[in-house]
């Protein structure tokens, strides 16, 4: 299954070792992101270790598994779906999400309720995923 992975659902992994980031290294899941995602989470690094049950070396081997296991594209790759993406998506700071989804389509993977709403496109929270895998 192919899915766009929004920022929340990996800084929730990040965090704490959870079925989020179990999920992260199903092999049935091909996960991509946008480019900025990677520039998200350099910007709030220290918050996350912070919060996180991590120490440093640990978030940092994280990071680097999952820029390996992670497709990121640059907004150039999908920027002429975002003129549709704004128009559909309820948060302007989901359009990024929303145009790579449509460019390779893709669902997205996302715990942001709002998203839910996008007609003609398939929004999975991780509890969807979790029921999917474990409820076959």
């Amino acid at each position: 299954m192919d899915l766009v992975v929004d920022a929340n659902v990996l800084f929730a992994a990040l965090i704490k070792d959870n079925k989020t980031a179990e999920l992260l290294f199903k092999d049935m899941f091909h996960l991509f992101a946008p480019e900025y995602l990677l520039e998200e989470f350099i910007e709030h690094k220290e918050e996350i270790i912070d919060k996180s049950d991590r120490p440093r070396e640990e978030f940092e081997r994280f990071m680097n598994i999952l820029k390996k296991r992670i497709t990121f594209y640059p907004s150039n790759d999908f920027k002429y779906h975002t003129e549709r993406a704004l128009k559909i998506t309820p948060d302007p700071d989901d359009v990024e999400y929303v145009a790579l989804a449509l460019s390779i389509k893709a669902s997205i993977w996302s715990n942001d309720k709002a998203l839910k709403n996008i007609k003609g496109m398939d929004v999975y929270s991780t509890g969807d995923l979790i029921k999917l895998i474990y409820d076959l």
